[in-house]
């Protein structure tokens, strides 16, 4: 997929997981979506990095990525998002993309993907885009429904105070 489409990709993954978060839609669904927005388009924009200097679709677009940002997450808790904006990424080229990546780069180079996918340039390529996101948004429900402890939480304790005003009209 191309720039705009990741973009697109992690934005309304970031509006989404304040829906799945907090499905209320209330303030704190709004605080959910500012929290995770800006971390989670970031990450979904950082496995294209390696364009400019290593191998393209290989080099930041592995499994081995995806686990030292998830690793980080126990040291660096403002990462606790990127890392979903990452895996993300790997989604939309794998099943979204003609050409896919390769997961287990530098130890293996053939690359990953799906029949189905499209070509970057391709007029359907927002579609697939929008699509694939609904699908990665119902995967991380189910992932919070069976499994909680996969998908970091959000700290509203410092912004509590905001909310609470928010909400009674201050």
């Amino acid at each position: 997929m191309n720039k705009k489409d990741h973009i697109l990709n992690g934005g309304l993954l970031g509006i989404g997981l304040g829906f799945v978060l907090h499905p209320e839609g209330n303030v704190q669904t709004l605080v959910t979506m500012a929290a995770v927005f800006v971390p989670v388009v970031l990450g979904a924009l950082v496995p294209d990095i390696d364009t400019e200097f290593g191998r393209h679709r290989k080099t930041l677009h592995n499994v081995f990525v995806v686990a030292v940002l998830y690793g980080y997450t126990i040291y660096f808790s403002n990462l606790q998002w990127v890392w979903i904006g990452v895996v993300s990424h790997f989604v939309l080229d794998v099943l979204g993309s003609k050409r896919g990546i390769a997961l287990f780069y530098p130890l293996w180079d053939e690359e990953f993907g799906t029949p189905v996918g499209v070509t970057t340039s391709s007029q359907y390529a927002t579609v697939i885009t929008i699509v694939i996101t609904l699908v990665e948004l119902g995967a991380i429900y189910a992932l919070l429904t069976y499994a909680p402890s996969v998908i970091p939480t959000v700290d509203l304790s410092a912004v509590s105070v905001s909310v609470q005003a928010l909400g009674s009209g201050v």
